[in-house]
């Protein structure tokens, strides 16, 4: 390389970075691929995204580049397997050629009978020792509303006799006190 070429940059002017996470995570909406604050902080941490980190009065935050975004939009965009959106169901594992042959992998398969209905019985047993336990602890947050109601009562009457206390021992500690004390 002669010594006439251009070289790049060690380092790029910090007036590339413009976008606060806020902004952020609106490109990302924008695009179809929303993100929470604490993901598009960790695609900074962890160099996704070119960003530079800045003190504030209220702590550092992070100011990231819009090119850095969009193509870190498009790598998520590339990537994306399309049989994982919520709307796309998934593959079957096995193809329906051979389970309608009665064979996997080549392997004859025997049919089994479906069970009875015993899981249903436990469930039903389930259930209603879940509603037992519910009913049960309703009870003991009652029972313990009513403590706390008591309680709260009590600490009103002592609040109310030590205010009354305080006001008949006023005038006779304030007497006991000497003159440039009381002041």
């Amino acid at each position: 390389m002669s010594p006439d070429q251009s070289r790049q940059a060690a380092t790029r002017p910090d007036s590339e970075f413009t976008l606060t996470i806020e902004d952020t995570l609106d490109r990302y909406a924008r695009a179809g691929l929303p993100r929470t604050p604490r993901s598009v902080q960790r695609y900074c941490a962890k160099g996704h995204l070119d960003c530079r980190r800045i003190e504030t009065q209220f702590g550092e935050k992070y100011l990231i580049s819009p090119a850095s975004v969009d193509k870190h939009i498009a790598y998520i965009e590339e990537v994306r397997p399309v049989a994982t959106s919520r709307d796309v169901p998934r593959p079957v594992a096995t193809s329906r050629d051979s389970i309608s042959s009665g064979k996997i992998d080549g392997q004859p398969q025997h049919q089994t009978a479906t069970s009875s209905d015993q899981s249903r019985q436990v469930a039903t047993e389930y259930v209603s020792r879940l509603e037992g336990e519910n009913e049960f602890l309703r009870h003991q947050i009652g029972v313990k509303d009513e403590q706390i109601k008591d309680l709260t009562e009590r600490a009103r009457e002592t609040n109310h006799l030590i205010a009354g206390l305080q006001k008949m021992l006023t005038p006779l500690l304030g007497a006991a006190m000497p003159p440039e004390e009381r002041g």
